[in-house]
């Protein structure tokens, strides 16, 4: 963590005006991130990397190679569904959703989604998102 954070400080330092994180499903991680980036100087938005999960396979080959990890809880959800595509992208949209919730309630600068060309289930997220309209919740006093 210590050696990423002093390259982000670098690129902020050579220009960068935002960056985007890699993806994750634990908030609390993005949420410690930003505090540390903070910590060494980096004032630019940071911005929140999300993807919605459509297949079960994938997703577990998509964080075997960039090191993310799937929360134990919703670990359980996805075994529970795995056998059934439909499900596991009824409870990824869902998950993304309260993510992103959350994420913009607390005061995330915006979401990027990774789609994977599977747009659908980001505009489903999308749509929830703009009903419930979480940002106007960090506007307001706790």
């Amino acid at each position: 963590m210590e050696q990423d954070l002093d390259v982000l400080k670098k690129k902020v330092d050579a220009g960068v005006s935002f960056v985007i994180t890699q993806l994750f499903f634990d908030n609390e991680l993005y949420f410690d991130f930003v505090d540390k980036a903070r910590a060494v100087g980096v004032d630019i938005p940071i911005i929140p990397g999300i993807m919605p999960i459509t297949g079960y396979q994938q997703i577990h080959r998509i964080t075997g190679m960039c090191g993310a990890t799937i929360p134990q809880q919703l670990e359980h959800e996805l075994q529970i569904r795995k056998d059934d595509p439909q499900a596991v992208t009824d409870l990824g949209v869902a998950y993304a959703t309260l993510q992103c919730s959350e994420l913009l309630a607390r005061g995330a600068p915006g979401i990027h989604f990774y789609t994977l060309n599977r747009s659908p289930a980001t505009r489903s997220i999308l749509a929830a998102l703009r009903a419930a309209r979480p940002w106007d919740r960090a506007l307001q006093p706790a």
